[in-house]
């Protein structure tokens, strides 16, 4: 591996440390002049803005900004959830939309509003004042198997930048919320979305994350807390507290990429529930896995929480391993109730085996009959190792008038480095032959996002305007070597028998001049502005904008040395309608757009022949309904079309040269459910249909093709039942059709159809247990590809048993 560039990486680091220490002096000035001693108590109706999640934590934040005293057994309200609350309240209105659905109603007292249970008897809710006037606050009884919430999420901030309830979001959105994935034992982003409609997995040349977005594959379209998280790597949920997944373009708000979706992680922040938990997990090919998350509290001021995460575990697959550790302290400080700062970090490392899987059969056109541990190429020298180190602030300020000034900085470092010897050719004649090379890849990204929201009435329309502005700096080294066999400087392919594919010839790896040698440094500058109107009660709008300025220094430092210096000028609108009929149910349409520059996904796909080119346009028009049928139970509905324009097509078979004439169009149906159906019942899951063809020829396929890795029907449905308070039990379905593995339509993945269980146990009040057993009747399937000679054969079946300790 290379050595990082040294002035590149100080100077970024020195900006980065700078902007926040000026804006934490800002802030604190800020907090002065906005103590609780300058500032009288507000009786008027206020503009509230909780996100949703721990009750304890939202009444704490309601009680701050309403200036009101709240009466509680903490021990009690531990571990319910809440929808969170946005917009303009006076303090009952408030308070009661906070309650909505957790069980809990409140009385007012001389002192203050008290928190008290519903009790349920015969059918009618009895609160505990209907006793003579007294109150009487009854113990509550925990209905569900564990101290998990609900499935659904009510709200979101990634869709809009705005705190903002789902079904005002004119766009698919699903969000992983803790619950599922602590009751799936979800520890990757590939399983994440095995239950979210209209997303795919790929395989990532078993080195890093790789998404479908109908239809629309991508290794960069990932986030965290809503900065741009883009270097190739296996990411893990130690630390997450749900996964929000986008679909459609997504420019406005995230600027380049997000051309057919995008995945941003939500982090587990300190607060003022304090958490003290450890989990256990064993279970089938040696897994091994620890993780731990501590939460202290010093004073009402000052919070701190740390998560940590090692596992040592083997694979079904021959020779394959997986290693990782991280850790991740965050800091939260409120100086008033006004003002928020949070400081996190992340040191984490993953080191495993690059597993290609299988080739495909030349004869019959679909996966090679093998065994599914079989490997291919050598997985002693088939590694990768990853380390991440990332440093973030955020600062958040509430003033009186409306208005919330955010700003928040990324700094992070990642060096990776992979070598795989994989099979690059189909199985003839009982043999396949190898390839082998290695990539290594510096990267330092340099984040900092403003964003001042202001709400306000113009007459009878209601406005939440957000402007922003984002400035970005990502510096990436990146350099390939290409495998020799035998050290013979032709011996790019060798021969291996199929029935015993894996060799140990000597490889000599050498950088040749066609290889990537390469460093570019791209600075990002971006300006948006969106405005979310209420026009009636019934009807509300969204309108926004964001242009982007990309420039890309680019040098090619082997062979031939070549510089490209290039800048795109990228506008991507979003615009969308809702329609309200009654409050739980949204109908609405959308239009928006987003743009990927021709240095690709990983910055470094740029070449001479291309540099002046227009970036790739992806455009999505959508319709769709959200119906929250319950407040914890949500179904929604979407129709889309999305058009991808401005991909690169050749003048001939020769020539060298290349235009922008290839299109592509997917259309499709997803249905999502989520949430609880009754107090003992919860699903999440849904349909997709997708029709994806390339509109006009391409570098890789003709007029007519089928869009690669995407099936035309999917369907995953995950129910849990809980028969008693301690005892519950979990089903899980997930149907793909079948699928091409690449745009030549030559290879078909067959179709699959897998179950997944689990079983859950509160053993007591500190200590949880469950087992998961992933592929119940040991179906036989393909989990996914990355092209026709790439196959991932799923796991047999496989058992994981987790201890959960609280104290």
């Amino acid at each position: 591996m290379h050595k990082r560039n040294q002035k590149g990486s100080g100077f970024c680091l020195h900006v980065c440390l700078s902007c926040c220490a000026l804006l934490f002096c800002l802030w604190l000035n800020l907090a002065v002049a906005e103590s609780p001693e300058n500032r009288q108590a507000d009786t008027t109706d206020r503009i509230y803005a909780i996100p949703a999640g721990s009750l304890l934590d939202s009444l704490k934040q309601f009680s701050q900004q309403a200036g009101i005293d709240l009466i509680y057994d903490p021990v009690l309200l531990e571990g319910v959830k809440t929808q969170g609350l946005d917009g303009k309240f006076d303090v009952a209105s408030g308070l009661n939309f906070l309650l909505i659905g957790t069980g809990y109603r409140f009385v007012e007292q001389a002192h203050g509003f008290e928190i008290i249970a519903v009790q349920v008897s015969g059918g009618l809710e009895i609160s505990g004042s209907q006793a003579g006037g007294q109150v009487t606050v009854l113990p509550t009884i925990q209905i569900s198997a564990s101290n998990t919430g609900s499935y659904a999420a009510t709200s979101s901030v990634t869709a809009t930048k705005t705190n903002t309830l789902l079904r005002d979001v004119p766009q698919s959105i699903t969000v992983v919320t803790e619950e599922l994935i602590k009751d799936q034992a979800i520890q990757s982003l590939g399983d994440a979305v095995r239950y979210v409609p209209g997303v795919g997995v790929s395989q990532g040349e078993g080195n890093r994350d790789a998404l479908v977005f109908r239809g629309n594959r991508s290794t960069g379209d990932f986030f965290v807390d809503g900065i741009r998280d883009d270097v190739a790597f296996f990411r893990d949920l130690y630390n997450i507290e749900r996964i929000e997944v986008l679909k459609g373009a997504n420019g406005m708000i995230f600027g380049r990429g997000g051309s057919g979706g995008v995945v941003n992680r939500v982090t587990k922040q300190a607060n003022w529930n304090p958490v003290r938990e450890f989990s256990f997990q064993g279970g089938s090919f040696n897994k091994k896995r620890m993780t731990g998350d501590f939460g202290h509290v010093f004073n009402d001021k000052v919070a701190f929480r740390v998560n940590g995460l090692f596992e040592d575990s083997d694979s079904f697959r021959d020779g394959v391993v997986v290693r990782r550790r991280g850790v991740s302290p965050t800091v939260t400080i409120r100086p008033t109730d006004r003002t928020k700062v949070v400081v996190n970090m992340e040191r984490f490392h993953d080191d495993r085996t690059a597993d290609r899987g299988i080739p495909s059969d030349s004869n019959l056109n679909r996966p090679v009959d093998v065994k599914r541990s079989l490997f291919f190429g050598d997985p002693k020298r088939s590694h990768s190792d990853a380390e991440v180190l990332s440093f973030n602030a955020l600062i958040e300020h509430r003033f009186d008038f409306g208005v919330t000034l955010s700003n928040r900085t990324n700094y992070a470092q990642y060096d990776k480095f992979y070598q795989n010897i994989f099979s690059r050719s189909p199985a003839l004649d009982n043999r396949v032959f190898l390839g082998a090379y290695n990539d290594a890849t510096d990267r330092e990204n340099v984040f900092n996002q403003t964003n001042l929201l202001y709400s306000v009435d113009t007459g009878p329309i209601s406005h939440t305007l957000l402007a922003g502005v984002e400035i970005g700096q990502q510096i990436t080294s990146n350099v390939r070597q290409t495998g020799f066999f035998n050290n013979d400087p032709r011996g790019i392919s060798f021969p291996v028998p199929l029935s015993n594919p894996v060799t140990d010839v000597p490889i000599a790896f050498i950088t040749r001049p066609a290889d990537a040698d390469n460093r570019s440094v791209v600075d990002i500058t971006s300006l948006y502005i969106q405005d979310q109107i209420e026009l009636l009660p019934q009807l509300q709008a969204i309108a926004g904008v964001r242009y982007d300025l990309f420039e890309v220094d680019f040098r090619k430092r082997n062979g031939d040395t070549t510089q490209i210096n290039t800048s795109d000028h990228l506008i991507s609108p979003r615009f969308g309608l809702i329609f309200k009929p009654i409050e739980p149910l949204s109908i609405y349409a959308s239009y928006s757009q987003a743009y990927v520059p021709r240095a690709g996904d990983q910055l470094t796909g740029i070449i001479v022949t291309r540099a002046t080119l227009k970036p790739e346009k992806f455009t999505t028009y959508e319709a769709g309904i959200k119906w929250d049928i319950y407040p914890d139970l949500a179904l929604t509905g979407a129709v889309y079309r999305l058009d991808r324009t401005n991909v690169i097509s050749p003048t001939s078979d020769s020539g060298g040269t290349s235009f922008l004439a290839g299109e592509q169009r997917t259309e499709g149906i997803e249905i999502g459910l989520s949430g609880r159906v009754t107090q003992s019942l919860s699903v999440m899951g849904g349909y997709a249909y997708q029709d994806g063809e390339i509109t006009s020829a391409t570098e890789e396929a003709e007029k007519g093709a089928t869009i690669a890795e995407l099936p035309r029907n999917t369907f995953s449905m995950w129910s849990r039942y809980d028969f008693t308070p301690r005892i519950g039990a979990a089903v899980g379905v997930i149907y793909r059709s079948s699928m091409f593995a690449a745009v030549d339509n030559t290879v078909r993945v067959p179709d699959f159809t897998r179950v997944d269980a689990a079983l859950f146990a509160q053993f007591t009040r500190q200590v949880r247990g469950q087992i998961n057993i992933e592929n119940l009747f040991d179906t036989h399937y393909f989990a996914s590809v990355h092209n026709n000679n790439n196959i991932t054969p799923g796991s047999p079946i496989a058992v994981r048993a987790t201890l959960v300790a609280n104290f």
